[in-house]
């Protein structure tokens, strides 16, 4: 229980600032931490750099290795050197990273966001134009609460053969990340959110989380508010997405359901990534390390480049977002240039000089 209480208490921590405050920069050059990642992460973040100064973004990069170091308790975490650079900085760009499977071995992905409290993962899943999929017109975004749930990493074996894993679904962590969803929609000028649940089996748990959802969807009566069983969700997706808008859930929940929705529009190569905190943010491609293709100039980087643009406009530099979103999606609708995965045969290099060049010349 020792656990419970030390992760509560992280959560209680993190909850001093308003939600629904989002960080505004002036157009100064910031400052923002970079972690390139394993595999073709170190090509796909190159590739985001070069069309950064294309684009004359005013923002210097800081790169941090996140490697585990072995530290004075024998046990393997993120470098110090990293951490420093995140909480001085507020705001990270992360390529992907490789967890080993198997006894011991910590996700880094799941260190990063319970070091930094970055309490709600988004996602947009949009259709992009001129890269056909089996769904038309999708347009959904998953907030997927991030710090605890069956994540929360409590569990030990009972006896031989019996192994117990807590979930654990706190009243503060519900509510914030519902406030989250409904700020999100009131700014985004979305109409509807929708809360995923099990309450029908997890009466006690999911049955708080659907409670605050229910309270803070009171506070803001201009958004409409929905409640629908996860199964039930996944069923009327794949058959028509249009029905939804914004989607809230607990932790679990949306680590599935939003690599769902991201196979609706192409899959994670082209899907962006946010982990909102009360204090900074980490964006990210959540996609695979890709060792069988790293160093050969096959990557795609548009996930990576999406979840930069998201970044951008978290850190209020909408301009430069828009300018490098419409190179990005006008070369992926022309069809020229594109990676394999997008049905091409362009190398990464290739794909990122065709942005790089409709950024200057538009």
């Amino acid at each position: 229980m020792a656990c419970v209480r030390n992760l509560v208490s992280l959560i209680k921590k993190g909850h001093s600032a308003a939600v629904n405050s989002v960080r505004r920069y002036s157009s100064d050059v910031r400052t923002v931490t970079l972690i390139p990642g394993d595999g073709i992460g170190p090509e796909i973040s190159e590739a985001v750099q070069q069309i950064f100064t294309a684009a004359e973004v005013p923002i210097k990069w800081e790169k941090v290795d996140v490697t585990p170091v072995k530290g004075p308790d024998g046990k393997f975490g993120i470098p110090q050197k990293a951490i420093n650079s995140i909480h001085t900085n507020k705001v990270g760009l992360k390529g992907p990273l490789a967890t080993p499977i198997g006894k011991g071995h910590r996700s880094l992905n799941l260190a990063l966001r319970q070091e930094f409290n970055l309490y709600a993962n988004v996602r947009p899943c949009r259709s992009i134009d001129g890269y056909e999929t089996l769904y038309k017109d999708v347009d959904v975004v998953t907030i997927r609460e991030n710090t605890e749930g069956e994540y929360s990493g409590i569990e030990h074996e009972i006896v031989s053969g019996v192994v117990q894993s807590i979930k654990l679904i706190t009243e503060i962590a519900s509510r914030r990340v519902a406030e989250y969803a409904f700020n999100y929609a009131k700014s985004n000028r979305r109409n509807v959110v929708t809360a995923v649940h099990k309450a029908n089996i997890m009466r006690m748990s999911d049955g708080l989380f659907l409670r605050c959802c229910q309270e803070i969807a009171e506070q803001h009566p201009e958004i409409k508010y929905d409640e629908m069983y996860l199964d039930t969700v996944c069923l009327k997706m794949v058959q028509d997405p249009s029905n939804f808008d914004v989607l809230v859930m607990p932790n679990l929940y949306g680590d599935i359901l939003s690599d769902l929705c991201a196979g609706l529009v192409g899959g994670l190569g082209v899907t962006p990534s946010g982990n909102i905190g009360e204090e900074g943010a980490i964006f990210e491609s959540v996609h695979g390390t890709a060792p069988d293709i790293a160093g050969q100039d096959k990557a795609n980087p548009t996930a990576l480049l999406l979840s930069s643009i998201m970044m951008l406009r978290y850190m209020g530099f909408s301009s430069h977002a828009d300018k490098i979103e419409k190179a990005c999606f006008d070369t992926i609708r022309e069809g020229k240039v594109r990676t394999a995965d997008l049905g091409g045969s362009a190398k990464c290099s290739q794909f990122t000089e065709e942005i790089c060049f409709r950024i200057q010349n538009s």
